[in-house]
């Protein structure tokens, strides 16, 4: 009935999941309970205090005897604490405490500290008299003194045997009081000897062991229950697991990575030759550092495909990390350690994954990175893709040096326009176009097909996909650059073909179920009364189809439903003041329709289909060319005026609305769509055309002429206009789609007009009328 009067200091504390509370107090004196008032809702009860700090030393014989206890108390009391280390705060402020405080408290305060029992505690507690409790601590601080002393002789005699650096962490000792070490204890203590080990076998750089060194030391002499300690140790697991010097060994036949490339990917004939560029220089010099390439096409043409079947032609570890949409510098330099939940960023955890220092790391979408407040990733990348940086990269996280310049590089982009210049200026940009219709044909059938009859369980025997077949879901049901719609389509056709089948099994195996019913005499009359419903439903499902499977024409509508997409060309085109224009996108190139009327008003340019300002100048350079050249062609309005727009208004559509359209390729396109509403005639329907204007009547380059070429082709035209200085580019096309194809190419618009619409766009002045007169 002896307790502790103590001050509430402070609560912390929380009702979620469930109450729990902690109670901070300060001790002020012993007390004695001397009647229970009441237990509820809390006890109160009458108390009387039993320590009076005032009157310890009242009597001269106890103020004697008190001395000479006290005296031999502080002075085991100074021996416990000097066996410790000194250099840790807490023992250091023990010390302090052991000078300034009053000797009548410190057997309260060092019987809390040293390691006793629950029973010598509450003991010390109900001994009101200080000398007893000075008699009963002293036995405690000799016992706590020869357990050290033992402790301590055993270590030294291990290190001296096992010649091997032991962590001693007296610390400890004070908080919980330990004379032999627990099983725990050992086992970290084994820990952090072999993680030691680790460190030192290990091939990490001079600068890295020397840090690992100095963060062991720390670890040994930090308590386990610091948040630090934690920390400190899943660095040093992180340093010894990275493959500082570890990498894997290129196969650097040409060869067989030539049949490899081959055999997993169609075409790409660009990225196949620099890969094999990049073997015949490591064949002749060994400490190549490793290329940065950049992939930039549409969705769909195997760009992140072909960065894996690099790897595995290299022989090499290969790894994919995700930029898109990626905001913080922190997902690629890391976190500095002063943070909580701090980790390496992705380029460190991606080689920790692979395990080598050389493997192949593709950085897929790298133009869809973000900024935001927490900084710019596409800034933290210029170090990475940098090869004069990249061998010393360091990771926030680290804060050592690591060597980056084996490690292959492979980014890829739908478009280069959202590409910091100067990340793009680090990187070797390789343009990877859409596929020509054949090329989609042979890429269906030699890898989409055996793939889709793989996943829905179908084999060549069941299903047959003519290439006349794949030729019609191509331009009927798909408009694309890469083949992802395509595969879908028939994935459709597959999962068709997988239900007809699975109908047929289960309608042959129907017949041997009746047989083993009509041979049972007790279920005759069952068998007879499902004979009509069996009947039915045979009538209603069709035979078992024959197989293989053909897939036509017929086929093809009835499962992916009447065609998405007709050649529309030559129909949109029956009538003067529509052309047909060609625009580059990041899917790829599309046809673009331009389309022109007048109206009687007061000489306004209407514009509409979301057009940007760049297509805005090109549509007012395009009319202002016409009204000074109205003349030269005999242009009119319908009032016959030579004037354009005097009292006519002019209204220019570009189809479809809802898709925002810019550029300075439309140009020849409004030209040549204006021209026909003036003059009344149509312009040829297999023609299609690109090009910049100037208001001197001359055709400037523009980009993305494979794509767009690539889009007339498929559209079915035949012949398309483009400036003359894009010659060059027409040696990116294929042989066989030149052949298909009629190109113009064109210095000025008069050629433009000449070649667009039939039998040409003559200038229809007289010069012989005209020098009569003179």
């Amino acid at each position: 009935r002896i307790g502790t009067a103590a001050l509430a200091v402070q609560v912390v504390g929380s009702n979620w999941p469930k109450p729990h509370y902690t109670l901070l107090v300060t001790g002020l004196c012993r007390f004695q309970i001397l009647q229970l008032l009441k237990e509820k809702p809390y006890p109160v009860a009458e108390v009387q205090q039993l320590d009076r700090l005032e009157q310890f030393t009242n009597g001269h014989k106890s103020e004697e005897e008190l001395g000479e206890l006290s005296e031999q108390f502080y002075k085991y009391a100074v021996q416990l604490v000097e066996m410790l280390d000194m250099s840790v705060p807490a023992v250091a402020k023990l010390r302090r405490l052991l000078d300034n405080l009053p000797r009548e408290a410190l057997p309260d305060i060092l019987t809390s500290i040293i390691r006793t029992t629950n029973q010598e505690k509450l003991q010390i507690l109900d001994a009101v008299r200080l000398e007893e409790r000075f008699k009963m601590t002293i036995p405690l601080l000799v016992r706590q003194i020869e357990g050290l002393k033992l402790l301590q002789k055993t270590r030294k005699s291990k290190q001296d045997d096992d010649k091997r650096v032991v962590a001693i962490r007296p610390n400890r000792r004070i908080t919980h009081g330990s004379i032999t070490e627990d099983e725990e204890e050992e086992e970290d203590h084994d820990d952090v000897v072999m993680l030691e080990k680790k460190i030192r076998t290990s091939s990490m750089s001079e600068q890295a062991l020397k840090v690992c060194l100095k963060e062991i030391k720390r670890l040994k002499k930090m308590p386990q229950s610091m948040p630090e300690y934690a920390l400190t140790r899943n660095y040093l697991e992180l340093m010894v697991e990275l493959p500082w010097n570890k990498s894997t060994k290129d196969r650097l036949e040409i060869r067989a990575a030539r049949i490899v490339l081959d055999n997993d990917h169609y075409a790409m004939e660009k990225l196949k030759k620099r890969v094999l560029e990049y073997l015949a220089v490591r064949q002749l010099k060994n400490n190549l550092k490793g290329p940065i390439l950049c992939f930039v096409g549409p969705p769909g043409v195997g760009k992140t495909s072909v960065g894996r079947s690099i790897a595995k032609t290299l022989g090499r570890e290969f790894h994919r990390i995700a930029l898109g949409g990626v905001c913080d510098q922190s997902d690629i330099r890391g976190h500095r350690r002063t943070y909580v939940g701090s980790m390496p960023g992705r380029i460190i955890n991606g080689l920790k994954t692979v395990g080598v220092n050389n493997p192949v790391f593709l950085l897929d979408e790298v133009d869809k990175l973000a900024k935001s407040l927490q900084g710019d990733p596409a800034a933290a990348l210029l170090e990475v893709l940098d090869p004069e940086q990249n061998h010393s990269f360091t990771d926030h996280y680290l804060n050592v040096a690591f060597d980056l310049s084996q490690v292959l590089f492979i980014a890829t982009a739908n478009t280069t326009a959202t590409i910091p210049p100067a990340l793009l200026d680090r990187m070797e940009v390789i343009q990877v176009p859409g596929y020509t219709q054949e090329e989609k044909i042979e890429i269906a059938h030699r890898h989409l097909i055996p793939k889709q009859l793989e996943l829905h369980g179908l084999t060549p025997q069941q299903i047959q996909i003519p290439q006349v077949t794949t030729l019609g879901i191509i331009t009927r049901y798909t408009r694309e650059a890469g083949v992802r719609a395509l595969d879908r389509k028939l994935g459709a056709i597959c999962r068709a073909v997988a239900v007809k089948v699975a109908e047929g099994q289960h309608k042959e195996a129907k017949p041997d179920r009746a047989e083993v019913g009509e041979g049972e005499d007790c279920k005759e009359h069952i068998t007879e009364d499902a004979k009509p419903e069996s009947i039915s439903d045979t009538a209603d499902l069709p035979l078992p189809p024959e197989m293989p499977i053909l897939i036509d024409f017929h086929a093809l509508k009835d499962i992916l439903g009447p065609p998405m997409y007709d050649m529309e060309v030559s129909e949109r085109l029956s009538q003067p003041g529509v052309a047909v224009g060609l625009a580059w996108t990041p899917l790829g190139g599309e046809i673009m329709f331009v389309e022109a009327s007048r109206m009687d008003g007061d000489g306004q340019l209407t514009l509409t289909g979301q057009l940007g300002d760049i297509m805005k100048e090109s549509a007012h350079l395009a009319i202002s060319w016409l009204r000074s050249n109205a003349k030269r062609y005999r242009l009119t309005n319908a009032s016959g005026s030579f004037d354009l727009l005097d009292n006519t208004d002019i209204h220019l559509h570009f189809p479809a609305g809802a898709v925002t359209k810019d550029g300075p390729s439309a140009g020849v396109t409004i030209v040549t769509c204006l021209a026909s509403l003036f003059s009344g005639r149509l312009v040829c329907s297999d023609v299609a055309m690109t090009g910049e204007i100037t208001l001197r009547g001359l055709v400037l380059p523009v980009g993305g002429i494979k794509d767009k070429v690539l889009a007339a082709h498929r559209a079915g035209l035949k012949r398309i206009i483009i400036p003359q200085r894009n010659e060059k580019d027409l040696e990116e096309i294929a042989a066989h789609v030149r052949q298909d194809l009629t190109f113009v190419l064109a210095a000025c618009l008069d050629e433009v007009l000449n070649a667009a619409f039939d039998g040409g766009f003559a200038v229809k002045a007289s010069l012989e009328h005209f020098n009569s007169k003179l």
